[in-house]
């Protein structure tokens, strides 16, 4: 503990319990103030806030949520709402981190709303717009022609999307592009000599998958190359199904040798597969996989894999779900990670 924490510390009297009062009587500031400091008001100088949050936070002092909602109307909340799916090889646990750090140092606190996958997207949605239990609401797994995207903007509830679709009014959004990965994906695979490529794609529906597979089919022209998407075999089906699903595709024989995967968990799942035929990557295949930390090459040194940062794409949604709430009327913050050929490779 520090000398300054202790000092505020041992300014609490005995058997009080930390209000805005005691706050103001510490930093000798009026009541109003540090609620508004409390609050991020635009109109209180930044040094003004760090001191307020450093007192709240160093004597233990919780906003009541009951009378910010009351006073404010306002919850201090933003709301990640996510599928109950299998989670890609800590995905999601990234993304959850890094839009709670996004949010440090705001009044604004992360809550994750969960639904079922064979559970209707909109249903969340719906339940936190009219329970009014989030000042914004962040989505993923967007669909070309999302029902979600048009609600929010429809109800005018501020939001930000992991992913594009296709509306045409602008609204906030990080997504990678997959169809750029795709496109370099055929490439290299191509570069080293291959010709019958495998694709391991993402659930059709979904955005992504959409980009992905024209990024690819246009390489595959390009460089006149085989390509087959698998069917009944998608990159979020996890390992264990990935295995055995192609384990019998295998069996039926199936032989390529170029392999595309839309996540760690689906290249993993394949190369299990293929070693039990004796197929071995970086020899037999050459397989390109999709992750958000470094790990493929730890599990196979000659997996070429391509990150997707999904801890800046956490950052940025935090920070386009902010503006959303805080300046309504300006335009919406947008950003496209575009993977390069120097970011593909062993």
């Amino acid at each position: 503990m520090t000398q300054k924490t202790k000092a505020y510390a041992s300014q609490l009297r005995a058997g009080e319990k930390p209000t805005l009062k005691t706050i103001s009587r510490m930093s000798g500031l009026a009541v109003p103030t540090v609620s508004r400091a409390l609050s991020d008001a635009p109109d209180i100088k930044n040094e003004t806030k760090i001191l307020i949050r450093r007192i709240a936070k160093e004597i233990g002092y919780v906003p009541n949520r009951a009378g910010v909602r009351l006073r404010t109307g306002r919850t201090n909340v933003i709301s990640l709402v996510l599928s109950t799916e299998n989670d890609m090889m800590n995905h999601t646990a990234k993304l959850i981190a890094s839009i709670s750090e996004g949010l440090l140092n705001t009044p604004l606190h992360l809550i994750v709303t969960t639904f079922q996958p064979d559970d209707d997207p909109m249903k969340p949605i719906r339940y936190l717009v009219e329970t009014k239990s989030a000042d914004a609401i962040i989505i993923n797994q967007t669909t070309p022609d999302d029902p979600r995207i048009s609600y929010l903007l429809e109800h005018k509830i501020p939001f930000a999307c992991h992913g594009r679709s296709r509306h045409s009014q602008p609204y906030p959004y990080f997504d990678f592009d997959n169809e750029k990965f795709g496109y370099l994906g055929v490439e290299k695979l191509v570069s080293r000599g291959r010709k019958d490529i495998v694709v391991i794609a993402p659930k059709q529906g979904q955005s992504y998958a959409m980009h992905m597979l024209k990024g690819i089919n246009q390489a595959a022209k390009d460089f006149e190359v085989s390509v087959t998407v698998l069917d009944n075999l998608t990159s979020d089906d996890g390992t264990t199904k990935t295995r055995d699903l192609l384990t019998a595709k295998l069996a039926a024989g199936l032989r390529f040798d170029g392999l595309i995967c839309g996540s760690t968990s689906s290249a993993i799942g394949a190369v299990a597969a293929l070693e039990d035929f004796d197929l071995f990557v970086g020899k037999d295949f050459d397989l390109i996989g999709k992750e958000p930390t470094p790990f493929l090459q730890l599990f196979r040194r000659d997996i070429i894999s391509m990150k997707e940062d999904v801890a800046e794409a956490g950052a940025f949604l935090a920070k386009a779900a902010l503006a959303a709430i805080r300046d309504p009327d300006e335009p919406p913050l947008q950003k496209l990670e575009v993977p390069t050929r120097e970011g593909i490779g062993l």
